[in-house]
């Protein structure tokens, strides 16, 4: 993890603020990381790019990859289906853990 240091203007503050909130728990950080990764998925980056979620019912405990928030045998989560970047070295890119969002955090990121 490495700290930076820049101004933002009072408004993109208020913004970072209310997209943390919203859809992040508060997490400043994570709010940021989805915009620079929303940004390079429009610009052509080497990465992936959610493109839509499959429904999955676990059949052990799990929790969301974003909120953190546990879930039991039996109960639907939602994993993210990637579409590769435009780059040609995107596939290394993808991530390699199992990856399960709950219903508002699939939904929050459906609608970004």
């Amino acid at each position: 993890m490495k700290r930076l240091n820049f101004t933002l203007d009072d408004e993109t503050i208020a913004l970072l603020y209310r997209i943390a909130e919203q859809y992040y728990h508060g997490n400043k950080s994570l709010a940021v990381r989805a915009a620079v990764e929303s940004l390079a998925a429009h610009l052509g980056h080497e990465g992936w790019v959610v493109a839509g979620f499959v429904p999955v019912e676990v059949d052990n405990d799990a929790e969301c990859h974003i909120c953190h928030r546990h879930f039991e045998p039996g109960e639907t989560l939602y994993r993210p289906v990637f579409r590769k970047g435009r780059a040609p070295q995107a596939l290394p890119h993808l991530p390699r853990e199992q990856w399960l969002e709950c219903s508002d955090c699939a939904q929050g990121l459906a609608h970004e």
